[in-house]
Formats: C-alpha cells, structure tokens, sequence
C-alpha cells in the first residue's frame, strides 16, 4: 500500500524555522492513472477546489499559489483572505513571511561568494568569521558544505529560535547574538543530517563578514534585485508590513506578527509574495538566470537541486542548498527538492522537479500542515506513479547480528525524541514515545521496512559502526532528523548500589542531561543553581533552540518568582515551578501539601505530585497529603529524579 490516512501533530517541526503548534494532517489520495495536461486554464480548474476544499479543512483563512513551468509563470493567484476581518483578499502582491524557505536563498548567497573563490566549501568555516570560533570536539574541520546540507554535528542546532512579537520593533545585531548562543560540534561534520536552523545563521554571519556588508543588504543587493523581486527582503519594512497577511492560528483567531532574534535571521527572516516567488522559481528553471543577469552559474543551479546526503540509496535527504527530501513517498518516483518553513501564523512550501522542469509554491496564513495535501494531490494528479513498489525480500537477522543495531538511539535535533531497539524472533523491535511499537524486517544490512512499509535506514559513523537512523515514517517526528546511539558510561564512584536515585542519575547522566560534578564523582547531595538546573530543564525537556521559554519567560513572573537569577541556589518549589510550567502538567488527583509552601508554587506542585513525579524521599499518603520541604535547596540527586520522571527517559545500563 502506496499512501494511507496518516495524523501527523509534529510533522512541522521538521519544516519550521520556530516550533510552536500542533497540526494535524490528513493524507488520504491516491494516485491517478495518467497526467492531467499542464496548462494554466488546467492547473486552476485542478487547484480551485482543492484549495476551497483544503483551506476549510485547516481552517485557512488565506493562501497564495504559484506554478511555474519551463520558466512560464502557468498560475499565480491569490485564494481567501490576507485579512478576514477587513475583507481583504490574497494576491500575488500579498506578503508571507516565508519562514525557513529562506534557508535556500542564505546557500544560494552563500555559493554566489564559494563562485567568486571568496569562500570554498570544504575549508574551515572558522576562516570566514573574522575571529569568532565555532567550538569544535571532533577532529573534522566544520565547513560550508556540511552547513549547507543540514550535516554540521552541533550539539544545540536551535539555538538560532528566538522569535516573538516584541522583535519586530528591535535590531539585534548577528554578532552578539551568535557569541552568546554559539553550539558546538559533537558529532563528526558531514557524518548525520540533523535539521539545523544555526547552520544558516552561522552562513548568514560568514556571508555578511566575507563581503563587508550587513546580510539583508547583500541579499537585497546581489539576490533579490538582481532577480526583480522588489517586494522582497530579510528584514522588515513599514511598506511590506502594511501588505503583510495577517497571521491566524489553527483556531482561526488572529495574533501578532513574530519577528526574529537576531533582526538579521538567514535561516528565516524572509518575507515575500507569490510574484516575487515566481522569479525565484524561474531562476532554478533558466539554469541560474533571469532576464539575462546570470545569478549563479549553471553547475550550481544543479548541484543546490541535486542530493548529496543520503540516508540509503532509496532515500533522499539534503541538497547543498538548504532544500530537503521528506516525505518521499510522496515524490511518486520523481525527483523532487522540497522546502518548507513555518513561522508562527505563516507557513510556506517550495517544490521543484528539476528533470520536468516545473515547479509549485505557497503560501498561507496559519501553521497547519495544508501544505502537504496540497502537494501530494498534485503530484498524483500531474505526476502520478511511475510504476507500483516492488515488494522487497527480507533477509534473516539472527540475535548476534542484530546486537549492532540494538540500543537507545536519541533524536539529534530534539532529545525528547528517544527510540529503544530490542530483538525478537528475526526481527527488531523498536519502541518509540511517539508512534508507539513497531517490527522491523532486514531488507539489507543497513536497510529496514516496518509493517505499514515505512523504511528505517541505520547509517555507520567515521569508525564504521552503527551509529544513527533515519525513519520515514510520518506518524513519527523521528524522521525531522537523525537519531544517534547512546552510549553507555562509567558509574560514579559516589553514587552507591543502593542509593535509591541511582537509575534517574545515570539515565540522565547517559543521556548528557547532567554531568559530574568534579571527575568521576556527582556529588548527589549537593545543591544546584537556578542556572543549572534551567540548562538541565532545557536538556531533558529536549528544546535547547528555546531557552527563552524558561528564563526571561513572563508565565514565571506570572506563577510567582519574581526574577531569575543564574547563580542563586534553587529551591524544590522553584523547580517544581519551572517543571510545570514547560511540561504545562495537570493536576491529576486530590493533593493536600503539608509543610511550607509559598501560594506561587502550590499548583505546580499538586500537579506533579498527582502525576507521579515525585522524588523518592517525598511520600505521598494514602490521603493524598505530602510534605514536599518545598523551601529546601533542591539536590542534585532530587533534580535528577524529577526531571526523568518527568520527561521520560528509558533506563540505560551503566559500565561498573
């Protein structure tokens, strides 16, 4: 079976420049038999009620729609409302932030300065920073191209999310921004494809360095002007907010613009409309140039639509040029380069078909996942299947054979995403906290299927041993990145065999969420700062590219701390607080707190408690009534409780 009805509620991560919404997306057509003709009258008799169909499933309350076909614009028109309670409608001269499809335009600035031989490739990116380092633990220089195609192996790949409202109105300046969010390299670069929103914004910065010139003015100077799009910019202006759709979310209720920490977001500050989009399209079907100005040269027009990194032979990922290979079994057999970005309230897709030289663009304004229903009636309407999926022959797979694949694997973009492989009778077993069990059968070595036909890829690291997966399978966030082995790690020489907090120390221990103290040692009774533990909170929660969820975060103030301060000790309630509010726990059952408790606190701590996370010193009578020593400093071996209860973890062996 080719497609299914598939609810997907993360699959934006993968395409969003910010994560904030929930989506739900239906997939449910299935292929036509032959091509529908290509032609404008066609394409709209096709598309008008899809979008009228679609637009009142997702709730849209407008989208704009570009075809482009042998460098012909077929179809360029405006559906519903840019602004429903004024009655204004989309059209080509709306403007959409377009999110992380500004991710191809920063590679293709980028290769504009890689063809002048001001920048190459494949040489440290450390040269082109002007004295700012990128700190690196591996032995492989960070480059352009690993950058480029999604592969740099840094720790924190979000740390580049800041947006909200209140940064419209401010200039952040690249420079300090990046110094005091700068990740690191942990993994080999070129080794694992990890969604990278820094990537770009470090190219952004090597970009605006390399050339002397602030980014957004580069790209209006030597991109968006050169190719005519003249409502187009990296920045905001008076004059294209005031054309601005105006933002819904899912609920249909209109919200604030957000803008981008720094002002200057190369991985996502774009803003444009569907006629300026037109001429970006165009430029990738007239071999790099428009209207007689050569914009990159033809061999680079190729290679930014043609896939470099792979996760198996049968499995597309990354160009290097920003552009991606999700949802393959979507393609129909075609080659196809996607890509899509979602701010809050806007959400955009690019899909090029280089071999039939056509592509497909949109716009709207809410961040549901429409997008892809859109794509996927299009593609079986105009480039059905080539031909039907040919059953694959499964290979034995004994329990020697299968212990290389067998461990925790940890998502390399979001540590909440974790997936555990066992062995049973000739197959593996994996166990998500997402999509829930599956069986995967062996096709070859490196090469899985589950029971719906959704492939599994492991992939080797530098060394030659298995080290990540990829999954395909939609109903699953796994698939937005790599997922990476953990690996086990010597015990602490003071955590004893019968400390009762032993599994939650070494699980988040395996798992980089808390570290020794000093050596070998964790010193379980010590206290932690309240820094420490929002850098272990972010950890276990998975979000590091969102800091600004915790400190500075108004809800906070709200629940009663008056202020953050990095250095204080932290106390149980603080912590229970900073919990509750990321996690956004319920209180599930009747508690009645003993003790000590400020007002502030009381309803993040009912909440945890009811749900179970709980410490393993604090005892919960069969009344329902607990004494949380609420005041008390919070020890290490108590965060270390709380926070894996909380957030989930398996349990790891640890080497004694």
């Amino acid at each position: 079976m080719k497609k299914k009805t598939r609810k997907l509620s993360v699959i934006a991560l993968l395409l969003s420049t910010a994560v904030f919404t929930a989506c739900s997306v239906p997939v449910s057509n299935n292929a036509t038999s032959s091509k529908g003709s290509f032609n404008g009258k066609e394409i709209e008799a096709f598309v008008d009620p899809i979008f009228a169909q679609k637009m009142k499933e997702y709730n849209v309350n407008g989208s704009n729609f570009v075809v482009v076909k042998d460098g012909k614009v077929l179809v360029n028109k405006g559906y519903g409302y840019a602004d429903k309670e004024k009655k204004t409608l989309v059209d080509k001269n709306t403007v959409f932030q377009i999110a992380s499809v500004s991710k191809t335009f920063t590679a293709l600035a980028a290769l504009q300065l890689v063809e002048q031989g001001k920048m190459d490739l494949d040489h440290d990116i450390n040269a082109y920073l002007g004295g700012m380092k990128v700190p690196n633990e591996t032995e492989t220089p960070l480059t352009l191209r690993s950058m480029l195609s999604y592969t740099t192996g840094f720790d924190y790949p979000d740390k580049a999310n800041f947006v909200a409202p209140e940064y419209v109105d401010q200039d952040i300046p690249m420079k300090k921004f990046m110094t005091e969010h700068m990740p690191t390299v942990v993994r080999t670069p070129g080794e694992a494809y990890t969604y990278d929103n820094f990537a770009f914004l470090l190219a952004g910065y090597a970009i605006e360095n390399v050339s002397g010139t602030p980014f957004y003015k580069y790209m209006e100077n030597h991109v968006f002007k050169p190719l005519g799009m003249n409502s187009t910019s990296a920045r905001f202006t008076p004059e294209l907010l005031n054309r601005m759709a105006t933002h819904y979310g899912p609920d249909g209720k209109p919200h604030p613009t957000y803008g981008h920490a720094p002002t200057d977001g190369p991985q996502g500050s774009i803003l444009s409309t569907g006629e300026d989009m037109a001429k970006y399209l165009t430029l990738f079907q007239q071999q790099g140039s428009v209207n007689g100005k050569q914009i990159i040269s033809k061999e680079t027009t190729k290679m930014m639509q043609t896939y470099s990194v792979f996760a198996n032979e049968l499995l597309p990922m990354t160009t290097i040029g920003g552009f991606e290979g999700y949802r393959n079994d979507l393609m129909n057999g075609y080659h196809v380069v996607l890509k899509g970005g979602n701010m809050p309230g806007h959400q955009s897709l690019i899909v090029l078909l280089p071999e039939e030289n056509t592509a497909f663009y949109m716009s709207y304004n809410n961040d549901t996942m429409m997008s892809l229903d859109i794509y996927e009636a299009l593609m079986d309407h105009y480039f059905p299947e080539k031909k039907a999926p040919e059953t694959p022959t499964y290979l034995p797979l004994d329990a020697s054979d299968a212990a290389k694949y067998t461990g925790t694997y940890l998502n390399t973009r979001f540590y909440f995403l974790k997936s555990n492989f066992t062995y049973a009778d000739g197959n593996l077993i994996m166990e998500t906290g997402t999509s829930g069990t599956h069986t995967l059968r062996m096709i070859n070595p490196l090469l899985f299927e589950d029971e719906l036909g959704n492939k599994l890829a492991f992939k080797k690291d530098h060394k030659d041993q298995i080290e990540y997966f990829y999954y395909t399978n939609p109903n699953s966030p796994d698939f937005v990145s790599d997922a990476r082995k953990v690996h086990t790690k010597p015990a602490f020489a003071d955590v004893s065999e019968d400390n009762a907090y032993k599994s939650y120390i070494y699980n988040l221990y395996s798992l980089d969420v808390i570290s020794a103290k000093s050596g070998n040692h964790f010193e379980p009774q010590g206290t932690m700062t309240q820094g420490e533990f929002m850098d272990a909170l972010i950890l276990a929660h998975g979000w590091y590219g969102f800091p600004h969820l915790i400190e500075g975060n108004k809800e906070l103030t709200k629940k009663g701390i008056p202020s953050i301060d990095r250095n204080a000790v932290i106390t149980r309630q603080e912590a229970a607080v900073m919990i509750q509010n990321l996690k956004q726990a319920k209180q599930a059952s009747e508690i009645t707190l003993k003790g000590d408790t400020d007002s502030w606190a009381t309803d993040s701590i009912k909440a945890l408690v009811s749900q179970g996370i709980v410490d393993p010193d604090t005892k919960v009578n069969d009344d329902g009534s607990v004494d949380f020593r609420s005041k008390k400093p919070l020890l290490r071996q108590e965060a270390s409780a709380l926070l894996d209860l909380a957030f989930g973890y398996y349990t790891l062996p640890i080497k004694h």
